[in-house]
């Protein structure tokens, strides 16, 4: 944003000193200008529609209006307008139901100044490029909503989504997602890992980002998803630079998300990510079959014990009953231990699908990866364990390029 592009802020909350306190907060911050204050959440949106600002710093409790409806209006009338929400209380409800409204941020009062310019600078990137988006649309055309075109792009060009998935449960299918999908980051392609196991999903725990916004704060949105509220919702990995979408936080929210609203947030996803990873629970759930069916490709995990072995079978079986294409499936055998009789070879010609890679067995490393909420692609990916991880990067995006090339061919 360029220097003299200042920021043109709105004041809103019904207490004077706090208005004035925040003014002269922000007086001598060159990019901010104070556009206006008001007093009520009607005032608000008529301020808004008057003064037009870029930014509005918004009470959540006010008398007439709270701010979270003020924040809906606003919206309405002027999409472009941002909008930080300040509250007394940290409750991560306020912060859902905050989003949803179409707030760009959330602070907690009183807020820090340095915490509160940041939220402002950011949230005036946002205005002034939508602002643009808006004013470009009337010369070039309708271009997209929300950040995703409004003309399907080829599937070429679509994020692959891969599933990571095993019919018995403790076979590290969540260490294996939660590596994968920092094994797939890089500067050119962005990753969302997705928890897919609703009721007791482990995700944000292994990356130790539990605690904060879940599925729940995007599932509702389903059918009017756009890139601003995905992003504010999704969990930044800063360690590992990828994005995480968390269960939600209690076993009996499960419920409240269902397939057809899962399915649209992956589908979704594939508008904004290079690669979306999803970790599954064993059970068929709807969000979990919902997974499965708009796959690129399925990681199917055993180990080497029988009942493992014996639900990939059940789900093979099953797989090619419903006309699921095994050509998607990737069997992978985890904690591969050669002293083992049962072989990777001999599991693969039982179950007629091949398994294409044995994750060694390293239980020193991954727990100690999981303890730390540290995945060990961060810290040991030299190591055997983590090169195998790297290896199962290789084998998918070969696998994809394979598929795409054999969909061209039948074209």
């Amino acid at each position: 944003m360029p220097a003299q592009e200042k920021i043109r802020v709105l004041i809103v909350d019904d207490i004077a000193e706090t208005r004035e306190n925040i003014r002269r907060m922000l007086q001598f911050d060159a990019n901010i200008e104070i556009a206006g204050t008001a007093r009520t959440g009607r005032e608000a949106i008529d301020q808004s529609i008057a003064t037009k600002p870029d930014v509005i710093i918004m009470d959540i409790n006010m008398p007439d209006m709270d701010g979270i409806t003020a924040t809906q209006e606003v919206k309405k009338k002027l999409p472009y307008v941002q909008v930080v929400i300040l509250s007394v209380q940290n409750d991560p409800s306020y912060m859902r139901r905050a989003m949803l409204a179409g707030a760009r941020d959330f602070l907690t009062k009183p807020p820090m100044i340095d915490e509160l310019t940041d939220a402002i600078r950011r949230a005036g990137v946002m205005a002034h490029e939508e602002r643009k988006k808006a004013s470009s649309s009337f010369t070039s055309g309708p271009t997209d909503v929300g950040g995703v075109p409004t003309q399907a792009k080829p599937s070429s060009s679509l994020g692959k989504v891969i599933v990571v998935y095993s019919p018995k449960g403790g076979t590290g299918r969540t260490t294996i997602a939660t590596n994968l999908a920092i094994a797939l980051h890089t500067d050119e392609n962005k990753v969302a890992l997705v928890d897919g196991n609703l009721q007791f999903g482990d995700v944000a725990v292994f990356l130790n980002e539990q605690g904060k916004n879940t599925i729940l704060d995007l599932a509702p949105r389903a059918d009017e998803l756009d890139t601003d509220i995905v992003q504010e919702v999704m969990v930044n990995n800063r360690t590992t630079g990828i994005d995480i979408l968390a269960a939600p936080p209690r076993p009996e929210m499960a419920d409240k998300v269902t397939g057809d609203q899962f399915s649209k947030l992956i589908d979704f996803f594939r508008h904004i990510y290079s690669y979306v990873v999803i970790d599954t629970g064993s059970y068929l759930t709807e969000a979990v079959q919902a997974a499965l069916d708009i796959s690129n490709i399925i990681v199917l995990i055993t180990t080497q014990d029988i009942p493992s072995i014996k639900n990939c079978n059940l789900f093979l079986t099953l797989a090619d009953a419903s006309g699921l294409k095994r050509s998607r499936i990737m069997f992978v055998m985890n904690r591969y231990d050669k002293r083992i009789a049962i072989s990777p070879e001999r599991v693969g010609e039982s179950l007629r699908q091949e398994i294409v890679l044995a994750l060694p067995s390293d239980e020193r490393i991954v727990s100690n990866a999981v303890n730390r909420g540290i995945p060990f692609m961060i810290d040991n990916k030299i190591q055997p364990i983590g090169k195998s991880i790297q290896q199962l990067v290789d084998l998918i995006k070969e696998k994809i390029t394979k598929l795409e090339n054999t969909e061209v061919e039948v074209k």
